[in-house]
């Protein structure tokens, strides 16, 4: 009788050990790989995943384009999974404010843009995941802030990432292509991240961020075009490539919810857009 009891005794941590299992079989390498803070709008993660992300940047020009001066974006972007594969995105909207001497000071909409990505390959063996996509760029902004140009622009591209152990390499190419090619430029952007998980609180990364214009426009008389958030339509920028490296960190605040910051700094040595920038963003998974 006191055999037959012990064994009764064990039934529920058995029962609690078994329903355990699943869930740590649900655990993922990709659950440690860093989401790129650099680039927000054009360095799509390959991971699919539903989150809400706020993000601050605060970007300063150089002192020869236009006087120099800065540049302030909040904005918000949305990524909703509908499975494990596909992902409704929405990358470019906010407001901006610009303050610079040569322009004066603007402010104004940004425009909007919002798309799909599929996961192609997903490898949980070889901890290695490609997700090609596109973004479809609306011109819905405000014309003072350099926004609402053109008849819109595609994103297409393919981001990639690949595991080994805490240490994850991340990487973007993709090309804008707009509606008409006479009021923006179309260019070939590419990234790179390596990031490293040292604990929740600390995933140090690198990143480096590029695009190179591929079209003369009609647009203002600059050798060089807007990076990311804005296409001048440039009518002398054809051939010129713009490049930024930078830093910094994520921390897992909660279970579904990352802090990151980053720097970054403008390495072609040409007078344009990019002299410095921080970005500050929050990524709450849902």
């Amino acid at each position: 009788m006191r055999n037959t009891s012990s064994v009764m005794n064990l039934l529920p941590l058995a029962c609690a050990t078994a329903l355990a299992a699943p869930a740590l079989a649900d655990s993922s390498w990709t659950d440690h790989a860093v989401n790129p803070v650099t680039n927000p709008i054009f360095f799509e993660s390959p991971l699919i995943q539903s989150e809400a992300r706020p993000l601050f940047v605060h970007h300063r020009l150089d002192d020869g384009f236009v006087g120099g001066g800065f540049v302030n974006v909040y904005a918000l972007q949305l990524r909703y999974a509908v499975n494990d594969r596909l992902a409704i995105i929405a990358t470019k909207d906010g407001y901006i404010d610009t303050h610079t001497p040569g322009i004066g000071n603007r402010d104004g909409w940004a425009d909007i843009a919002a798309g799909l990505k599929y996961a192609l390959v997903k490898d949980e063996a070889s901890r290695f995941q490609v997700t090609p996509g596109f973004t479809v760029t609306l011109p819905t902004g405000n014309e003072d802030v350099f926004q609402g140009n053109g008849k819109g622009e595609w994103n297409v591209f393919v981001s990639a990432v690949k595991g080994f152990g805490d240490l994850h390499f991340t990487a973007n190419v993709g090309a804008r292509v707009p509606n008409d090619f006479s009021r923006n430029t179309a260019s070939a952007h590419y990234s790179g991240q390596i990031d490293y998980w040292v604990s929740r609180w600390f995933s140090p990364f690198v990143a480096v961020n590029a695009f190179t214009t591929l079209n003369a426009a009609n647009g203002l008389g600059l050798a060089t075009e807007g990076f990311d958030l804005i296409n001048f339509g440039s009518s002398k920028a054809a051939g010129a490539t713009q490049a930024a490296f930078g830093g910094g960190f994520r921390s897992r605040v909660l279970d579904n919810l990352d802090l990151g910051l980053a720097y970054e700094f403008g390495i072609t040595g040409q007078e344009d857009i990019f002299r410095d920038r921080v970005t500050v963003d929050v990524s709450w998974r849902f």
